[in-house]
């Protein structure tokens, strides 16, 4: 009787995930174009991608400084924010929902926004350089230097606020007897927040640490829609270039060979975090 109740979950998880997951292992191993045929070339794909696709390579390596900006700057300001905003009583819900407006916002329109913002001739430089203020009227999603910062900005906008929330909730549920205790120490308010708050709400750092990291792999919308990853592959992701493979030049099975990279990136980030937990960690 379970087995029937759990049937077409399952039935539905088997044609929506395992499915489509063992397809592009298969035609990962294959040159397809993504109509017809798929002739089967074994390791070919992963061995083109790591050894003599550099586009791919720096690609990588700018999934891994994406990764490294949102693992440090997001998690250090919504911390901050959110051991201050504990604080306050009055008026706490409205500024949290100020906050938290960004991440509800669709990507397509923060990104639309913030492309005539950083535009030169009429976003906020054209404006500050009408009023006197000059140096600020940069192309900076049109210059290689600065155009993957500038991405990691307006994706950051939109993220650390919900960031903050999750770790503002729970805060909020560290009892406050262990304050009381603290303060009765004579800990400051460096010392709570070292000593106490920290180790309360650890699991949810760590737990938002693991998909941040996955999440990080997975980044497509605000680059897409921002540069193309453009200037010059200055702002290239693992998975732009996996819609450029399958979908523009039609390398159906190369692109199935980097997004089961993609996948396997991903897995190894799962795979810290429950090897973290089976040692007895709090997370």
């Amino acid at each position: 009787m379970p087995w029937l109740f759990i049937a077409p979950i399952t039935i539905l998880h088997l044609v929506v995930v395992v499915g489509p997951s063992l397809a592009g292992t298969y035609y990962s191993l294959t040159d397809w174009s993504g109509i017809g045929k798929a002739d089967f070339i074994g390791l070919d794909n992963f061995r083109e991608l790591f050894f003599n696709d550099r586009n791919f390579l720096l690609a990588l390596r700018h999934n891994i400084q994406w990764l490294a900006f949102f693992l440090t700057v997001p998690f250090i300001m919504a911390l901050g924010v959110a051991s201050l905003l504990a604080q306050v009583r009055v008026g706490s819900m409205t500024i949290r929902t100020a906050f938290f407006i960004p991440y509800v916002l669709p990507s397509v329109v923060v990104a639309a926004i913030w492309r005539m913002l950083l535009d030169p001739r009429m976003g906020f430089g054209a404006a500050l350089q009408d009023l006197g203020i000059n140096g600020l009227a940069y192309p900076y999603l049109g210059d290689k230097n600065t155009a993957l910062p500038a991405i990691a900005f307006v994706d950051n906008w939109h993220w650390w606020g919900f960031l903050m929330i999750l770790f503002l909730t729970a805060m909020q549920s560290i009892p406050t007897d262990l304050y009381d205790a603290a303060k009765i120490d004579g800990a400051n308010r460096w010392q709570e927040f070292l000593h106490v708050t920290l180790p309360g709400i650890r699991p949810t750092i760590f737990f938002m640490l693991m998909m941040t990291a996955i999440w990080s792999f997975l980044v497509f919308d605000y680059v897409w829609i921002l540069t193309h990853g453009g200037p010059a592959g200055s702002s290239e992701m693992l998975a732009t270039y996996l819609y450029k493979q399958a979908f523009q030049r039609f390398e159906a099975g190369y692109g199935a060979a980097i997004g089961l990279t993609m996948s396997f990136i991903a897995g190894i980030m799962a795979t810290i975090f429950v090897f973290f937990r089976r040692r007895g960690w709090d997370v």
